[in-house]
């Protein structure tokens, strides 16, 4: 696992100079702590920060082939790398390394921008062209590694990460309002945009071909839901073959690697997997907060205690003030999944132990494990009720259930299916999952606000997913909508963050693109049973854990967020949504925030989501945009 950066001046052919790639590197250091290497041709620069996971000897970059026409810089893993070398080495390819880097130079070689579809694993990368002049960016199927770009006067600039990018001076730090707009509803930033003006996300399963003057961006692979017609026994077997395989791979290391373990089904499912195929006991490592209602650590024990781990735990207190600023300047934008500040405490306990950690994510994406999905599949019920019995009978009744001002009790969250059951599917969703709606957006706009962002919708968004889903039915085009936005933007943005900032790989076998192409393949009959998420998954899993976590209803990583604003954080994020800067700056109304804390502080209504994403969104503004100095620390 690795940083990389570098730039290309196809415009102006000017010299790219090497401090430039010496301090976009140094930026990203807590990627690839073992070694920086760089490599200038003239208009060409390539930058990488090495975290040494396989070939500790021989795995240094920048790389290049034997007549050092190609040179790559990577970050990532390829675990079927063995089985492609031995191919090229039966074609005559000869290497000089033990490395996965090595692999992807050679296949470039034999099927150019086609090398990716041979790639199982993750990754982004940049391969130089030295023969026809040619920058190739590529980025995995499923968003795992993180690549972002931006064009500068003299040609295209790319890193890792963003805070690389503003090393060049080429590039001015500036709001991106859409960016805003749509992050204030997802709490991410979602791909191609960033926050920054004129920097963009590759998205997932994309190429970036930037040659003579053009730049091409493709994608090279989607998911398609088709499904096959096995028995139950069938879709078992083959679920635990392949997620068995793909655990199996990402063992391959040759430096200490342990698991996260919450208790829930999918990382305890990739426990259960690396305790077979392991001589010594499993190191785990678990999370929980001082907060009863959201402490997950006993039910780790006991898949800890059941398969005989090495385990660790921490627990994590509300001091937010200390880890706050040192998250915003590792995200590099403003990240509001509140989960955000465990991930970042759990890598940090297992970084004292190994240098790679699996994890069960993906899980839920692949085999329906959230509840929006039994939503999903209560919409469709609903949509089959007579409309007259709907409108006559049912709604009426929905109409005069209590208002607790409570977004999570009962009636608040049956009148907010009801109200949105015939709308479609992205109102559903953004009702379901989003911070700010539309119309809550409004109200706390300023009116330069307003009119900056009427052309930007961020419903319109989700629902085109919907509407082009290569998916049956609405269930596999929810879940599609899932693995092609949710997953990628803020799922696994999270956790390469969290690893990455303490110097931490992670592998995720549920994100093994045979296995998620494998789930596509199984109706969603076999993955919800009535109210019941997982059901294949659990039904395989059956004999492997534990009977009480097996049947464990979601938790997800939950954090006392709400609490946190009233009690602990209260005075600092009282002083920092209430006065200048924030009131100042021209996005919002001062007023209706002002409502919006008051609101959350009675207690009778939750506006905890709410107030972090503005809050996340200000101390980005301030780090990345106020004190736009190209910091190489965060404040």
């Amino acid at each position: 696992m690795c940083g990389i950066c570098g730039k290309f001046n196809y415009l102006s052919q000017a010299p790219v100079d090497k401090q430039l790639i010496g301090d976009m590197c140094d930026v990203l250091k807590h990627r690839g702590p073992d070694e920086t290497g760089v490599h200038i041709n003239g208009a060409i620069g390539l930058g990488h920060c090495r975290l040494s996971i396989i070939d500790l000897a021989g795995g240094r970059q920048p790389m290049c082939n034997e007549d050092r026409s190609c040179w790559i810089v990577f970050n990532g893993e390829i675990y079927n790398f063995k089985e492609l070398r031995q191919e090229l080495q039966n074609m005559g390819h000869k290497f000089r390394t033990n490395s996965d880097t090595e692999v992807i130079l050679h296949l470039y070689e034999e099927q150019g921008a086609a090398c990716v579809n041979q790639l199982r694993g993750m990754f982004a990368f940049a391969l130089w062209d030295a023969r026809h002049k040619r920058l190739f960016l590529a980025r995995d199927r499923l968003g795992q590694k993180p690549l972002v770009y931006a064009r500068t006067k003299h040609g295209l600039l790319f890193a890792s990460e963003i805070k690389s990018l503003l090393k060049d001076a080429e590039v001015t730090p500036e709001v991106s309002l859409p960016a805003m707009h749509h992050y204030l509803t997802y709490q991410y930033v979602p791909s191609p945009y960033t926050m920054f003006k004129g920097i963009y996300k590759l998205p997932a399963a994309h190429t970036l071909v930037c040659q003579g003057e053009n730049i091409t961006i493709e994608r090279y692979w989607n998911l398609q839901f088709k499904y096959s017609k096995l028995s139950e026994q069938e879709y078992i077997e083959e679920c635990l073959r392949l997620l068995s395989e793909a655990t199996r791979l990402r063992l391959i290391s040759e430096v200490p690697l342990g698991a996260f373990l919450s208790g829930g089904i999918d990382s305890s499912a990739v426990v259960a997997m690396m305790a077979q195929h392991s001589e010594r006991p499993v190191k785990t490592f678990a999370i929980g907060f001082e907060e009863e209602d959201f402490n997950e650590l006993e039910h780790a024990r006991v898949v800890s205690e059941h398969f005989g781990t090495e385990h660790q735990e921490f627990v994590v207190k509300p001091d937010a003030l200390e880890i706050l600023p040192k998250l915003i300047w590792h995200y590099n934008e403003p990240f509001a999944d509140p989960s955000a500040i465990p991930s970042y405490y759990v890598a940090k306990m297992a970084r004292q132990h190994v240098t790679v950690a699996l994890n069960g994510d993906a899980g839920d994406e692949g085999f329906a494990g959230y509840e929006r999905y039994i939503a999903e599949k209560q919409a469709m019920l609903y949509q089959q009720i007579p409309t007259v019995l709907r409108q006559r009978l049912i709604e009426p009744i929905i109409r005069v259930l209590p208002n607790t001002g409570h977004e999570q009790a009962l009636p608040d969250k049956i009148r907010r299916f009801i109200s949105t059951i015939s709308s479609p599917f992205g109102q559903r969703y953004l009702q379901l999952i989003c911070a700010f709606n539309n119309q809550q957006k409004e109200l706390i706009y300023s009116t330069d606000m307003k009119e900056l962002t009427q052309k930007h919708d961020s419903l319109k968004r989700i629902q085109r997913l919907y509407d082009e889903a290569p998916a049956p039915d609405a269930i596999s085009s929810a879940l599609f909508v899932d693995i092609m936005s949710y997953l990628p933007d803020d799922l696994l943005v999270k956790v390469d963050i969290a690893t990455m900032a303490n110097s931490l790989e992670a592998r995720s076998p549920f994100l093994d693109h045979k296995l998620v192409e494998f789930a596509a393949t199984v109706p969603w009959q076999f993955k919800l049973k009535g109210n019941n998420t997982k059901y294949l998954l659990r039904k395989a899993l059956g004999k492997l854990l534990p009977p009480g976590i097996l049947h464990r209803r979601k938790a997800g990583f939950a954090v006392p967020i709400s609490n946190w604003l009233r009690h602990e954080l209260r005075d600092f994020t009282q002083q920092t949504l209430l006065a200048a800067p924030f009131t100042q700056r021209g996005y919002f109304n001062g007023e209706n925030i002002k409502k919006l804390w008051e609101q959350h502080l009675s207690g009778h209504y939750d506006h905890g989501f709410r107030l972090w994403t503005l809050l996340n969104l200000e101390l980005w503004h301030r780090t990345f945009i106020d004190n736009s100095n190209r910091q190489t620390g965060y404040l």
